[in-house]
């Protein structure tokens, strides 16, 4: 016990300390008045310059920030994973290990879309990284979607993929990787220690907004009730596997009606939300509250046990949304949007 009080003391203090130096939202909302080249200065200023000089030969523009921070974020995910040991490695990497169902999806989508390695090696997985060599070997090697999957057998959630038919889409298999993650990661926080609980809250949480989104696309898409059923996730506090079927055949009004019974969702906020939605034709309004919805859950609950795989956790998920936040104003600039659109939109 006094091993794992000592890893967790030291940990939890190193996290702190790494968060102390993110990006804070003065500094983001100066950002969003730059130009791209001025952007690329700023970023290397604030803690990027390692990577940005380090691709600076090959790449340039919105690119070479792009690659700079996918390999920033990469090497300090695996970074902290390395100061970590026993129960709290094992809770970390419950957090970090959703990093890996994001590359099998990129893989998919590239083998998919036809896309060369090289393209993806340009922006998601910079190849100079060695962790991305794999995956970017996989869509080299890949001539179908399938034999994608088939790549991945020993993956994880190989097994899983493999279970669908032959001719399954790209949303069957994104949905299924979804079900797989939210899945063996509740199933291995065991015990009842205070940390789990708020892990599996944490997770809970994630689940629920993840199954709101995909009841809300279904029925923009029209897809039927067995459709939007076999995309949702188990394992939400506010959506039960029990009402599952009451909320696929009634849609929007019966996912409000649950949503309704549960004393900690703003459900005045929500539909207010919903209805810039309508009224933009996009779900943006409503993706972007309930990130920020996660994101508040994360901080009151990071404070709670000093000395645990929380702050931790915390600090990976402050670091993660520094590197969405760099990369939506750095696509944003380039694609000319106006500085209040992009503060909109930074989490």
């Amino acid at each position: 016990m006094g091993m794992l009080v000592k890893n967790g003391a030291y940990v939890a203090a190193r996290a702190k300390s790494r968060k102390r130096k993110l990006i804070d939202s003065t500094r983001f909302r100066q950002l969003v008045q730059q130009t791209p080249e001025q952007l690329a200065v700023s970023i290397a200023d604030l803690g990027y310059r390692q990577e940005i000089d380090m691709y600076a030969s090959g790449f340039k523009g919105s690119d070479l920030i792009e690659v700079g921070l996918s390999h920033n974020l990469e090497n300090e995910l695996a970074n902290i994973i390395g100061l970590c040991s026993g129960e709290i490695r094992k809770q970390v990497e419950i957090y970090t290990g959703r990093f890996r169902y994001h590359n099998a999806k990129v893989v998919m989508r590239a083998v998919l879309n036809e896309m060369d390695s090289s393209e993806i090696a340009h922006s998601v997985l910079p190849e100079e990284n060695e962790i991305n060599v794999p995956w970017l070997k996989m869509v080299e090697e890949a001539n179908s979607l399938r034999s994608a999957v088939e790549q991945m057998r020993r993956l994880p959630f190989g097994k899983a993929l493999l279970a669908l038919s032959d001719s399954a889409t790209l949303g069957e298999y994104e949905d299924v990787l979804d079900r797989h993650y939210f899945q063996s990661s509740l199933d291995s926080l065991s015990g009842n220690s205070p940390e789990t609980r708020v892990l599996k809250k944490l997770l809970a949480t994630e689940i629920d907004h993840r199954n709101i989104i995909n009841i809300l696309e279904a029925e923009e898409f029209g897809l039927s009730a067995e459709e939007t059923l076999a995309a949702l996730v188990t394992g939400g506090r506010m959506i039960k596997e029990s009402s599952f079927n009451a909320v696929t055949a009634s849609g929007r009004n019966g996912l409000l009606d649950v949503l309704r019974q549960s004393r900690r969702f703003d459900i005045d906020e929500f539909e207010k939300m919903i209805a810039q939605s309508d009224a933009d034709k996009t779900l943006d309004p409503v993706i972007t509250w309930l990130r920020k919805r996660e994101i508040a859950t994360m901080q009151s609950l990071s404070y709670l046990h000093p000395v645990s795989a929380l702050p931790v956790v915390h600090y990976v998920s402050c670091k993660v949304r520094e590197v969405e936040n760099l990369r939506l104003i750095v696509r944003g600039a380039s694609a000319g949007l106006s500085a209040e659109v992009l503060e909109a939109h930074i989490l």
